[in-house]
């Protein structure tokens, strides 16, 4: 597959839930998350307040899905500190940081 930049993001929904997800295009997807549109059924329950932290991978989409899905499976305090300290996912994962 063709390697690309994909997005890995959190968002912060209005019942105080952090949802992550991941995109091509994270303005288009935010926009998708914020009008209820496209397939993620969380976010028309809960619309997103903000995105609280992002991070452009370098790779394909098989790899932001595996980010994805290691933040997804992180307790909430462990979430929040990878929201205030977004360096660790680079860092604890062994990730490369785009230049």
């Amino acid at each position: 597959m063709k390697n690309d930049n994909f997005w890995v993001y959190i968002l912060l929904c209005e019942n105080n839930a952090y949802y992550t997800g991941y995109t091509n295009n994270l303005i288009k997807r935010y926009q998708s998350h914020v009008n209820g549109k496209g397939k993620c059924k969380y976010t028309r329950s809960f619309k997103p307040i903000c995105v609280v932290q992002c991070w452009k991978l370098e790779g394909d989409r098989s790899f932001a899905m595996k980010v994805e899905n290691i933040i997804k499976k992180l307790s909430r305090s462990e979430k929040e500190k990878l929201i205030a300290n977004p360096s660790i996912l680079f860092n604890y994962f062994k990730l490369r940081i785009p230049a």
